[in-house]
């Protein structure tokens, strides 16, 4: 579409109706710094199945109320009081992994990601623990599809999820229960319980349930993805890989900062982000959007653009080494009002899984080709799933035994 019409186009989507794709910075950030008496969420999104009181769902005043309310667990010294999970959550399940033969990283990726999340979000342990990981897989999967299907509500698939959201609501309802000090908890559960709006009031059980699935649906399966996709990535460039081992064993993290940057750019997991027009006649840049048309901010088309990021096809992490990426340029995480609240989170979180797998693991290279993009509903993964061959690292191999174990594949 890009290469008939430009950079901007119109389409004809079930779910959305008729929509205007744009890939423009200019047109980009204007949509993202809109109010949202001009331009706000539009009328079909995660909302649907997340819940009326999820991010997702909220609009003007409320959603500004409810997304201050949930910022300060996502920055700062809650952040580092994380990091320790997610190590050892990663060191759980590398433990685990086959020596010298391949397999698929996403689902390895997938289960840290979702114990991160039930012991940093949830404060899920016990049975709780236990259930919560049995069912939410059964219940985001679902709802990801459902969320970009037009199905009807009353349909066989709707009524399957609404029955795993009540057994969903059930537990959470039991995790609050048990709750117990919470000024000696530093999971996001027991921060919602004692957050205050600015009136005083505080956030209902029924919310507190929403934006827990929000925050598990939002940073569960996109950031497992993404780090399937960084292991593929770093396989097919050998040279990469060896640096990157040798900052880890240093103690750096400028290179591997970089890398999650450009896996992000080079294979976001979400196609777009979008907006509903609220005003009548939204002029946006050369374009006037009537009242209720979905403009859709197309992130591969923009991530692509070689006059935004020359030689945008390749993949180049050097090019964010020392320069933060334009967040109106640069929006694995969407933009503006509504960019994710756990961008910082999932940042930190694909930082210490992949430093602990360089630390621990030899990372096979391969000359196999690239693997293609499969869509799993709203994310879109590695084919084969991110494959790796990996070995054990001895306590601490030389450098020059190091590059000789990268550059050969078994």
């Amino acid at each position: 579409m890009r290469e008939r019409f430009g950079d901007s186009f119109t389409i004809n989507v079930p779910t959305f109706g008729r929509a205007l794709v744009i890939s423009d910075p200019a047109e980009i950030k204007q949509l993202f710094l809109s109010g949202p008496e001009v331009a706000d969420k539009m009328d079909r999104n995660l909302g649907r199945v997340l819940g009326p009181g999820s991010i997702f769902a909220l609009v003007g005043e409320e959603h500004r109320r409810q997304r201050k309310l949930l910022t300060p667990p996502f920055h700062g010294r809650r952040l580092a009081a994380y990091e320790r999970i997610v190590e050892e959550e990663t060191e759980r399940e590398v433990a685990t992994w086959p020596h010298g033969e391949a397999f698929a990283t996403l689902p390895s990726m997938t289960r840290i990601t979702l114990n991160v999340i039930l012991r940093a979000v949830f404060g899920a342990e016990g049975a709780e623990f236990s259930e919560l990981r049995e069912l939410l897989p059964r219940l985001i999967n679902l709802g990801s599809w459902l969320a970009v299907l037009p199905l009807p509500r009353g349909g066989i698939g709707w009524r399957r999820f609404w029955a795993l959201r009540r057994s969903y609501d059930a537990i959470v309802e039991r995790l609050i229960s048990k709750i117990d000090g919470l000024d000696d908890r530093d999971d996001i559960l027991a921060m919602m319980l004692q957050s205050r709006y600015d009136d005083g009031s505080a956030m209902s059980h029924r919310d507190i349930a929403d934006q827990l699935l929000t925050l598990l649906a939002a940073g569960h399966e996109t950031t497992a993805t993404t780090l399937a996709w960084a292991v593929e990535r770093l396989r097919r460039h050998p040279s990469l890989l060896r640096e990157l081992v040798d900052e880890v064993d240093s103690g750096g993290s400028t290179l591997l900062d970089a890398t999650i940057l450009e896996v992000q750019r080079t294979r976001p997991v979400i196609d777009f982000v979008g907006r509903q027009v609220r005003a009548d006649g939204f002029r946006l840049g050369r374009w006037t959007v009537p009242k209720g048309y979905v403009v859709l901010v197309s992130i591969g088309l923009l991530h692509d653009d070689d006059s935004v990021f020359p030689n945008a096809r390749t993949f180049d992490p050097y090019r964010f080494v020392g320069v933060r990426p334009d967040l109106y340029q640069w929006i694995p995480f969407g933009g503006g009002v509504r960019r994710c609240l756990g961008a910082a989170f999932a940042t930190m979180e694909m930082n210490v899984v992949l430093r602990t797998i360089l630390r621990d693991l030899t990372l096979a290279p391969t000359g196999e080709p690239a693997e293609r993009w499969r869509s799993r509903g709203v994310a879109n993964a590695p084919a084969k799933g991110g494959r790796a061959i990996v070995h054990r690292r001895t306590a601490r191999t030389s450098s020059a035994s190091r590059r000789t174990d990268a550059s050969t594949t078994p």
